[in-house]
């Protein structure tokens, strides 16, 4: 095993390995050829997208179909690299790629490469895999829009992007798919920019990502000034040495980023207009993949935050906060995608939180994020093949027993539902339930964290299993509230008149095959040793006990799911379903504007800014401006004063003449005297 290979590994791995590594390099040979194929990951996608984009409307008839061979053949070049890695020893799993030289500067040189270890595939994966069935599920979805060929060729963009986020093995790499995923997220929110809101909310979005990166630069800015290089062998084996200061300000910069790419606290008010998008995009973007790349970040940078615990304890308080904000605002949402969106942020709370506990909890993160990228992938497509079937409405309160008109699209999101609530051996069951348990391991059970995280863990079981299920009852059980036209439905007049029905087999496939990873994939994960898989990169981390007993905080989270279960089914499937909102309480009002942070953030940010932009412009114009216009007009009445004497007439310029030398005599005889 090399030694650039070693140093890109978290502290505490590197002992036995490099005495190891001999036995093992044949086998590593072996697989050079293999591994040399990685750059295609990034190439055929991106390929994909500058074929759709410069064929313009010749490839109309064609171009869907390009888009998702472009997706499914990255996968295939994912699964064979996957393959190749299982069949090399853990010690061999972290293998770099050299491309080609980036940026020589002198003394200094940056390269260009990619990064093949069960972190990156396992993201590579995710990506390839569910963006394809997604891509899929498009060709259906978009059948009848006109500009369907540059809607493939964004998600092609998005797919390269995301592919050479998670492959790049230097943070300033990582950086141009970071932005590339920013520009691909603002071109798909804003692919009906016709619709004014539409075009709005892709600028919200990117406006916010944009804060977020200004972190990624400053933190890249400490690592560079730090250790002279931006690559993870660099920063990550001299991660050790540096002072816990400047660990700490890079860690809290790329918090930052994550924040801003993860919708996480503060930067999490983009998320729920983002939904203005198609909802294949919803799906692929901000339910499974980009939205994930905050917690992929965190835990790559896990040697730089073993040495800034400060950082780390903020990345959990952060998880935590955006846990139950998610999960407030999830539960007064009528808009179906809102609602999804406000669960994907409370979701990666978790993920937040789980990173934030440190070795204990980064593969639990990972694991979450794999299983959640397919369960909330499914529902956001079931909400998609709703919206299908009931004529694009989003108004949950307009739906109602649609259970009996669209069967697939009711069993797959069932699928997707039970997993998101941790119904017991369904795939969110393994992976959010261990997240619980690990934060109540938290600090080894000493002092206040253990009993903070753990319980906003627990209690966000509970009200996500409220919401989700009330989402569900709303939309596919109790009466319905639409009417077909011909005297049956809603007694409401004002029901709008709807004709559902179950979506054509390009929708309906992909969420089947989704609908089975959210029932089966957390279980395979967890019996195939996924956390082993990933320690090459996160380190094996030692057994924490507890502060409660392991059967009783699973009990107590299977208990409060089923409570947050049932109170839902009793208000929104036994009960009538009003189709107007009513009133609510303070804080259900609070949450239907997504607990004021639209406000908070004008207050804080927007106002002042536009403040102190009209004070420079004031101060532009009246002190800068103003300073030299003032001199050209003293110049100019300078003039007109001095241009009245120059009137032409012979005796006017002798009485000057005169009136001169008297003065001049004056001053004279003065100085005499």
């Amino acid at each position: 095993m090399s030694t650039h290979v070693l140093a890109g590994l978290p502290a505490g791995l590197h002992t036995g390995l490099a005495a190891a590594a001999d036995e093992h390099a044949v086998s590593a040979a072996e697989a050079t050829g293999t591994f040399s194929l990685a750059w295609l990951l990034v190439a055929l996608p991106l390929l994909g997208a500058a074929v759709l984009l410069l064929a313009g409307r010749r490839a109309d008839r064609w171009g869907h179909w390009l888009g998702v061979l472009a997706s499914a053949s990255a996968f295939v070049v994912g699964a064979v690299l996957w393959v190749a890695t299982l069949g090399l020893p853990a010690d061999e799993r972290v293998q770099d790629l050299h491309l080609f030289t980036w940026i020589p500067a002198g003394a200094f040189s940056l390269d260009a490469g990619l990064r093949i270890d069960p972190l990156s595939l396992t993201f590579v994966l995710l990506v390839t895999f569910v963006g394809t069935l997604i891509h899929v599920y498009s060709v259906a979805y978009m059948e009848h829009d006109v500009d369907r060929r540059r809607f493939f060729a964004y998600l092609n963009l998005f797919v390269a992007s995301m592919l050479l986020l998670v492959l790049a093995d230097s943070y300033l790499l990582l950086f141009v798919g970071w932005e590339g995923v920013g520009l691909a997220s603002y071109l798909l929110i804003g692919f009906w920019n016709h619709n004014l809101p539409y075009a709005v909310a892709a600028k919200k979005a990117f406006i916010a990502n944009r804060v977020g990166d200004v972190g990624m630069l400053v933190a890249i800015f400490i690592l560079f000034a730090e250790f002279g290089g931006t690559d993870f062998e660099t920063v990550f084996g001299e991660a050790g040495g540096a002072s816990e200061a400047v660990l700490t300000a890079a860690g809290l910069m790329l918090l930052l980023a994550a924040c801003g790419k993860s919708a996480q606290f503060p930067l999490q008010s983009w998320l729920g207009d983002a939904m203005a998008g198609p909802t294949p995009v919803s799906a692929l973007i901000h339910a499974a993949t980009m939205v994930t790349a905050g917690v992929y970040l965190v835990v790559r940078s896990a040697p730089v935050y073993e040495g800034a615990p400060t950082a780390l304890l903020v990345v959990a308080i952060v998880g935590a906060i955006t846990l139950l904000f998610g999960a407030i605002v999830g539960c007064a949402k009528d808009d179906i995608k809102k609602t999804l969106a406000a669960s994907t942020m409370s979701q990666i709370g978790y993920m937040m939180l789980a990173a934030g506990l440190g070795p204990i909890g980064y593969a639990f993160a990972i694991f979450h994020l794999l299983t959640h990228g397919f369960f909330k992938a499914g529902m956001f497509l079931g909400a998609g093949s709703v919206m299908h079937g009931m004529g694009d409405s989003v108004d949950m309160r307009r739906y109602g027993a649609l259970s009996k008109y669209m069967k697939v699209t009711w069993l797959t999101f069932a699928a997707g539902w039970l997993a998101i609530i941790g119904f017991p051996g369904l795939s969110g069951f393994w992976s959010k339930d261990k997240i619980i348990e690990s934060a109540f391991a938290t600090a080894d059970g000493q002092g206040w964290q253990p009993w903070v995280f753990g319980g906003v863990a627990l209690v966000g079981a509970g009200i996500t299993a409220f919401y989700m299920s009330r989402l569900f009852f709303m939309t596919f059980h109790g009466e319905r509230r639409w009417t077909d036209g011909h005297g049956g439905g809603a007694a409401d007049p004002a029901a709008p008149v709807q004709h559902p029905h179950e979506s054509p087999a390009l929708m309906t496939v992909p969420m089947v095959v989704l609908a089975v990873g959210s029932v089966a994939l957390g279980g395979v994960l967890y019996a195939g040793g996924f956390v082993e898989w990933l320690e090459p990169v996160t380190g094996h981390a030692e057994h924490h006990e507890p502060v409660l007993a392991v059967p009783l905080i699973t009990g107590l989270t299977i208990l409060l799911v089923a409570v947050g279960a049932f109170l839902a089914w009793r208000q929104y499937h036994a009960s009538p379903v009003a189709v107007v909102a009513p009133r609510g309480s303070v804080l259900t009002r609070a949450a239907r504007k997504d607990l004021y942070q639209d406000d908070v953030n004008e207050a804080l940010l927007m106002r002042p800014g536009q403040y102190l932009t009209r004070s420079l412009v004031y101060a532009d114009r009246q002190v800068v401006d103003g300073g030299a216009t003032g001199l050209a007009r003293l110049v100019a009445g300078s003039g007109e004063v001095v241009r009245r004497f120059q009137n032409g007439y012979v005796r006017s310029y002798a009485s000057t003449m005169v009136a001169g030398i008297v003065v001049l005599a004056a001053v004279v005889l003065a100085f005499r005297i």
